[in-house]
């Protein structure tokens, strides 16, 4: 098994250890690399997007050739996970168009506003400690995406056929249980 964290910018190192720590404590072979060019995507069996600055992601991942790739990967299968700005990219008004749901940047507010709530996730279970970050939101979950966590009056996790959307950052929490989720779908 091959997972892809896009390398472009945001907790990149963060999931890189969360998703090696996920993969002993299942005690399952596999590797995680960081993809910082085209030409890698191809070769995964589960490819991460991570937080950072949307906008700046998208740009960059557009000219370089990654965004086509993820694409084909998307409707090709292979599970993807988008956190944070992650999210956003996998919108269905964004860069990557391949979710039924529409977001609200910055729902929670800007930096400073930062917080941690314990949040109840369907297949994931309870009390999961959620990290938000200058988060969004879900605001609409069209009929091909599934809700799987409110907060505060929005969709903070839904899922749509291999791919799984997070407003909050799961990497930098000892909690691994979003990261089991995700490697179940592989």
């Amino acid at each position: 098994m091959k997972i892809g964290v896009i390398a472009i910018q945001g907790n990149v190192a963060e999931h890189v250890s969360a998703l090696e720590r996920t993969l002993a404590e299942r005690d399952c072979h596999g590797e995680v690399i960081t993809i910082k060019r085209s030409g890698l995507v191809p070769g995964c069996d589960a490819i991460v997007l991570p937080g950072g600055e949307s906008t700046t992601l998208a740009r960059l991942m557009q000219r370089g050739g990654i965004a086509a790739e993820i694409r084909h990967a998307i409707k090709s299968g292979v599970p993807i996970l988008g956190t944070c700005a992650g999210l956003i990219l996998l919108a269905k008004e964004n860069l990557l168009g391949a979710m039924d749901i529409e977001v609200k940047r910055n729902a929670f507010g800007g930096q400073c506003d930062s917080f941690e709530a314990s949040i109840d996730i369907t297949g994931v279970g309870a009390a999961f400690p959620a990290v938000f970050i200058r988060a969004p939101a879900i605001v609409r979950c069209g009929s091909e995406a599934s809700v799987l966590a409110r907060f505060g009056g929005y969709v903070v996790a839904a899922q749509q056929d291999s791919m799984l959307a997070l407003a909050f950052h799961p990497e930098i929490v000892s909690d691994t249980r979003v990261h089991h989720y995700f490697l179940e779908m592989i």
